[in-house]
This record gives C-alpha cells, sequence and structure tokens, in this order.
C-alpha cells in the first residue's frame, strides 16, 4: 500500500530523500522549520457516505497548509500516516492518496513519508513542514491595542454545507463542497506577514473561538463589527431555507479555514483581506460592542 502511494509522484527540490529509507531529508534554507500536525477520524471529523476519499484527502492537506499559512510561512514537505480496516477496498486507499498528492502538489511540496497500520475505522494524521522564507513567524502574540483585525477568505461556508447535508438537502452545492474541501487563502498568509500582520491564526474552530485564542496570547480584547461581516447571498439563501442563523455560521462556524489577523492601525491591507473590527485594551471578543449570545465554535471534545 506504501509503494502504490509513492509510487511515480515527483518530490520538490527541498527534497534531499524521500520515502525508501527511514526517515527522510529536507532542505531548511533559513535553518529554521515550521511543524504542524492535524488529524481526521471517520466519523468524528468526516463521513465517508457524503465525502469521498479524494475529498478527504484534499481536505487533510488543507486543514495542515492552513496552519503553516497562518504563520506567514508556506509548506515544503507533508508526512502521512494513515489507519484503516483490513477490509477497505484498495481503491479506497488509492483515491485518498491521491487527494492528499493532488493537494500537496499545489505548494510545489512533496509527501516525504508517512505510515499506515490497521485501525476500527480510517484516520488520516498529516505533519506539515514549512519555510519562513528568512523572516519571523507571525504569531498568535502580537496584537496591541488599536490594530485593525482583518480576515481574508470565506467564514460560514463550511458551516453552511454542513447544516444542508445535515437536512438533506441538494439546494446548496457550493456550501456542500466547501464543507467538504475547504479553499484556504494560502497565498495570504506569507502576504500579511511581508505586509506586517503582528498577529494571524488560522480559522479552523469558528471565528469568535479562533480570534478568542489570539485575544488570549496577546492580552487583549476584539471588538467585530457585525456590519463588516455581512453572509452575503448564498449564506443568506441556505440560511432562510434551513431555519439558520447566517451570521452565526461566520462567526462560530469551523473548517472554513480562512485567515484571520491583526495589522497595525495605520496600515494599508494587502490584496484579499478585508478589515472585520478592532483590538482593544481588555480580554475576549464582543461582536458590536457586546458578548456574543450565539454559538462558541468547534470543541475537539464534547
Amino acid at each position: 500500500m506504501i509503494d502504490r502511494a509513492v509510487a511515480g509522484r515527483a518530490q520538490p527540490e527541498s527534497t534531499l530523500l524521500g520515502p525508501g529509507d527511514d526517515a527522510a531529508v529536507v532542505r531548511a534554507p533559513d535553518g529554521s522549520v515550521v511543524v504542524s500536525t492535524d488529524m481526521l477520524v471517520e466519523g468524528r471529523h468526516f463521513r465517508l457516505d457524503w465525502s469521498t476519499p479524494e475529498q478527504v484527502g484534499r481536505k487533510a492537506v488543507a486543514q495542515n497548509g492552513a496552519d503553516i499559512v497562518a504563520m506567514g510561512a508556506w509548506p515544503t514537505s507533508f508526512l502521512v500516516a494513515i489507519g484503516c480496516p483490513p477490509s477497505t477496498p484498495v481503491s479506497v486507499t488509492d483515491a485518498l492518496t491521491d487527494g492528499i498528492w493532488a493537494e500537496v502538489a499545489g505548494f510545489g511540496a512533496g509527501v516525504i513519508g508517512g505510515d499506515m497500520v490497521q485501525a476500527e475505522q480510517l484516520v488520516v494524521s498529516i505533519t506539515v513542514l514549512g519555510d519562513l522564507g528568512g523572516h519571523a513567524p507571525v504569531l498568535r502574540s502580537g496584537a496591541r491595542p488599536d490594530d485593525q483585525v482583518a480576515v481574508a477568505g470565506r467564514l460560514g461556508w463550511s458551516a453552511a454545507g454542513l447544516s444542508a447535508l445535515l437536512a438533506e438537502s441538494d439546494r446548496f452545492p457550493e456550501l456542500v463542497a466547501a464543507h467538504k474541501v475547504p479553499v484556504p487563502p494560502y497565498e495570504s498568509g506569507p502576504v500579511a506577514a511581508r505586509a506586517g500582520a503582528t498577529a494571524m491564526t488560522d480559522v479552523s474552530d469558528g471565528l469568535i473561538a479562533d480570534l478568542g485564542h489570539m485575544c488570549s496570547a496577546s492580552g487583549v480584547a476584539m471588538d467585530l463589527d457585525s456590519a463588516l461581516l455581512e453572509p452575503g447571498p448564498e449564506l443568506s439563501a441556505a440560511a432562510a431555507a434551513l431555519g439558520a442563523d447566517a451570521l452565526d455560521w461566520v462567526l462560530t462556524g469551523g473548517e472554513d479555514h480562512a485567515l484571520a489577523a491583526a495589522f497595525p492601525a495605520d496600515a494599508a491591507l494587502p490584496a484579499g483581506w478585508r478589515r472585520i473590527g478592532s483590538v482593544l485594551a481588555g480580554d475576549g471578543v464582543q461582536v458590536d460592542g457586546r458578548a456574543w449570545a450565539g454559538g462558541g465554535g468547534w470543541q475537539s471534545f464534547d
């Protein structure tokens, strides 16, 4: 299975030694490597009656790639560990690895190794390495009062797509597609770093939840302007049809893997970024000057 997963796949120049030995060897051009790991578990993070194995593979890579670009870095190498029942058809693992390689190729990166084991259900764990290009990482802890709060990418689409799937509605294919395979604004991470972002994170648990992590790390508060968070026609139509609150999707829906960042008050936001609020003294995230009364975002354990 491992041979099938790596046969004929191209590696970037940064891979000095790829799959085949006990470990891989990669370049670290500036002497530092950014590293992150994420895991998807069947029944918890995806359903194979909703998503194809290829979509699961793409989603697994996308959420890891978003973590790297949120540091202002660029993904260069991926390690993939897969667990599956022994009865899993080879066609499923082939499609899964095809999806992984397809998303990895978009970075110009490579899969440099990994593992496959027997498990009770399909599990995909990915570790990603990234290159900062010689600059310092953008942390969650750098936001300061008077900074602008801005986002890049779509908010609420994955949550809306999940709601459509749960309702067995076929009216919103774009939203469903966004849930199955997120489309993070990868280029916007390094762009924000070069533009002087003071803090940054990817939106995986929900905007309020992830900005809350940034507030805690930075020792600040944030006030979001709901007028700058208009859900848009796609979310508004879905919310009306499904009996949901589109703004709640925007503020608390997870798995969009948009990027959220703080920028100096006088900074011109780079292309792809839009202002949604301000950093204040204090703690926590509020909307229009008040605590948000809606949901709180994704919880890994409930």
